[in-house]
Formats: C-alpha cells, sequence, structure tokens
C-alpha cells in the first residue's frame, strides 16, 4: 500500500504541474527539456489513471480511495503554494519517482 499511495501521489502531482504551467516562463527554456517535460507529465497522468484502475480492481476498494483522495489533497497544496519557477523540475523528478514506484508497485504484485 505504500508504494502503491506514494506513486499515485508523484504522479498525480507531477501531471497537475505539467497541466498548469502553460506560460512560457513556467516552462523549461530549452526545447528538449520542454518535450521532455510535456511527455513525462502526459504519462505520469496516464500511469495514474492505469494504477487507480488497476488498484480498484486488485487492491481493496479503500486503497484507490485513499490513493485518489491523497492525490487530490496534494494536488491542493500545489495550487494553493502558486507558480513557482522550480516547478519543471520538481515534475519531472516527481514523474520519475513516481513511475519508478509505480513499477516497484505492479512487479511486487506480478
Amino acid at each position: 500500500m505504500q508504494s502503491y499511495f506514494a506513486a499515485l501521489v508523484m504522479l498525480s502531482i507531477a501531471a497537475f504541474i505539467e497541466g498548469r504551467s502553460s506560460t512560457a516562463g513556467l516552462r523549461p527554456s530549452h526545447p528538449p527539456a520542454d518535450r521532455a517535460f510535456r511527455n513525462l507529465g502526459r504519462v505520469s497522468l496516464a500511469v495514474w489513471l492505469g494504477m487507480l484502475a488497476w488498484g480498484a480492481v486488485v487492491l481493496p476498494w479503500w486503497q484507490p480511495l485513499a490513493g485518489f483522495a491523497g492525490s487530490l489533497a496534494a494536488n491542493a497544496l500545489v495550487l494553493q503554494a502558486g507558480p513557482r519557477p522550480g516547478w519543471p523540475g520538481m515534475a519531472m523528478g516527481l514523474a520519475l519517482a513516481g513511475l519508478g514506484a509505480a513499477s516497484w508497485t505492479l512487479s511486487r504484485h506480478f
């Protein structure tokens, strides 16, 4: 449960930051870094949705619900903090960590 919850929260924050960073000042200025930022954010959203669906099928009902609620709470905290210049780096780091935690969670169940 702990790695599942952590993966959901990290992936959610990464996808949320990528979705909210629409202005040029909040995105990486280097085109390949901007492309990586965009792709990691979209992959994070897809894996987050997949992890929720997988959890709803395999895990007890309260675990995906807790992950969803935790994701919403974490996104609310990010929204409350407001735009920051370090968001792209933080989002890419959280995306990589979240993808790693999701891989770890799924590998333990298969």
